[in-house]
């Protein structure tokens, strides 16, 4: 007994063979808006890989977000600003001039900023090796722009806390907006007691 081979039958004349049509995707049940906006940033992250896309800092999942976040942490802006106002310097200089900074959070903050080229870690050959850190171009900008943070800050701190010491004397501490999920105007004006002179 021998097997035939079976062959597909030929297609009938005027119709061509077509794969079969895609299957509409079924609704999504249990979904929520959150979920669909979600799907659709993550999608448009991974859209376009040759094509330009604008970053912005308040987009939930632009790169430009977490490099933000990175680069506001108090190490990483204070090494900035010692950095551009007393120029080169060695580790333990550093760890001096930026007061209670650890050696690890020290050097963890330094090889962050070189490894997003802001500064730069020079090895000068003798004994033993002498190891200074500098600005790059790109550090020097930030360090410029920051500065003037950091000076505004050392004016302002006092009017600040005399302003946080009057604020917590007159303010309620029961009242806790965060934990209170009826309170979506907590930070309304008319909550506040309104003060004159």
């Amino acid at each position: 007994m021998t097997i035939q081979e079976r062959t597909p039958a030929p297609a009938r004349p005027g119709r061509t063979q077509e794969a079969a049509p895609a299957r509409p995707p079924l609704p999504a049940q249990g979904r929520t808006d959150a979920d669909t906006d979600a799907d659709t940033d993550a999608g448009a992250a991974g859209r376009g890989q040759g094509e330009e896309q604008e970053l912005d800092v308040f987009g939930r999942f632009c790169p430009s977000r977490g490099m933000f976040a990175e680069l506001a942490d108090k190490w990483s802006l204070l090494i900035l600003m010692s950095l551009g106002k007393l120029g080169e310097q060695r580790f333990s200089e550093l760890q001096r001039a930026v007061g209670g900074v650890s050696r690890k959070m020290l050097t963890q903050s330094l090889r962050t900023l070189e490894r997003h080229g802001l500064i730069s870690r020079t090895v000068h050959p003798q004994t033993p090796p002498r190891v200074v850190y500098g600005l790059l171009p790109r550090g020097r900008e930030l360090a410029d722009l920051v500065a003037p943070l950091g000076r505004w800050t050392e004016l302002n701190t006092p009017a600040m806390l005399a302003a946080r010491e009057d604020f917590d004397t007159t303010h309620d501490d029961t009242h806790d907006p965060v934990s209170d999920p009826a309170s979506d105007d907590a930070h309304d004006p008319a909550d506040h007691p309104r003060r004159t002179g």
